[in-house]
C-alpha cells in the first residue's frame, strides 16, 4: 500500500482535464426530465456546468449547500428530496476506489447526504480522475458524529481525531478514523453500529451502478 503512494501523480493540468472529461461523460448520460441527484467536489464542479450547458429540464436535488448555491447560478432547478421521491439518477465523485469498488467519500464532508441520495436513485454514477483508484482503502474515511458525547464517540472507535473545519451541512462533527482499512466492510459495520456514528464514509459496491474513471486513454466505464 505504501508503494503504492508513491508511483507518479498526474499534474495538476492533467487531472483537471480528467476531472472535466469524466464529468461530461456522466452529464451525456442524464435525459431530459430526468430528476438528478448531484454530488459534491471538486469532480462535481465540472459537472454542474456540463449538465446546465445541455439546457435539459431537470430537476435536480443537491448534496450540499455549496453544490445547491452553483448549480441554482447556473440556471438548475434545485429541490427538495423529499419532494421528488426516487430520483433518476445520481453523479458524485469519490476520493478512493478499489478494484472491488468500494468507495471512500466525505472529503468534502458531505458524505451523509451523498449516501441517501446515493441510496434514492435508480442509478448511481461516480464521476473520477485516475488518482482516484487504489488497489487497497487507506484512510482517512471521514466520519460524521453527533455533537452529544462526541470525545466518548472517538474513544469508542479509536483512532479518530475531530477534523477542524465547519459543521456538516446538518450540524453534527466532521472526524476522520484514521486506523487500517483491511477489511472495508467490516470497518464500515463497526462504524455503523457505533452510537453517536451518524454515518461514515465508506460506500459500499451496491450502492453504485457505474464509475466512470478518467485518465490518458480516455473515459473507462465501469459497471458494477
Amino acid at each position: 500500500m505504501g508503494a503504492s503512494r508513491a508511483t507518479a501523480q498526474p499534474s495538476l493540468t492533467d487531472t483537471e482535464t480528467y476531472k472535466s472529461a469524466a464529468a461530461q461523460a456522466a452529464a451525456d448520460l442524464v435525459d431530459d426530465g430526468a430528476r438528478v441527484g448531484l454530488g459534491t467536489g471538486s469532480t462535481v464542479a465540472y459537472l454542474l456546468p456540463a449538465l446546465a450547458e445541455r439546457g435539459l429540464r431537470l430537476r435536480c436535488v443537491a448534496t450540499s449547500p455549496a453544490t445547491a448555491r452553483i448549480a441554482r447560478e447556473l440556471g438548475l432547478v434545485v429541490e427538495e428530496l423529499d419532494d421528488l421521491g426516487r430520483l433518476d439518477i445520481a453523479i458524485d465523485g469519490a476520493d478512493q476506489i478499489d478494484p472491488a469498488g468500494w468507495l471512500v467519500k466525505g472529503g468534502g464532508a458531505a458524505h451523509t447526504r451523498e449516501k441517501i441520495v446515493a441510496r434514492a436513485a435508480e442509478r448511481c454514477v461516480v464521476i473520477a480522475s485516475a488518482e482516484k483508484v487504489v488497489p487497497a482503502l487507506w484512510p482517512p474515511v471521514p466520519l460524521e458524529i453527533l455533537r452529544f458525547a462526541a470525545r466518548t464517540t472517538l474513544a469508542q472507535i479509536g483512532d479518530a481525531a475531530l477534523r477542524d473545519v465547519p459543521p456538516s451541512p446538518d450540524g453534527n462533527l466532521i472526524a476522520d478514523y484514521t486506523g487500517p482499512v483491511a477489511d472495508p466492510r467490516a470497518l464500515a459495520q463497526r462504524l455503523a453500529t457505533t452510537p453517536g456514528v451518524v454515518e461514515h464514509g465508506l460506500f459500499e459496491p451496491d450502492l453504485v451502478d457505474d464509475i466512470l474513471i478518467a485518465g490518458p486513454a480516455g473515459v473507462e466505464h465501469r459497471k458494477l
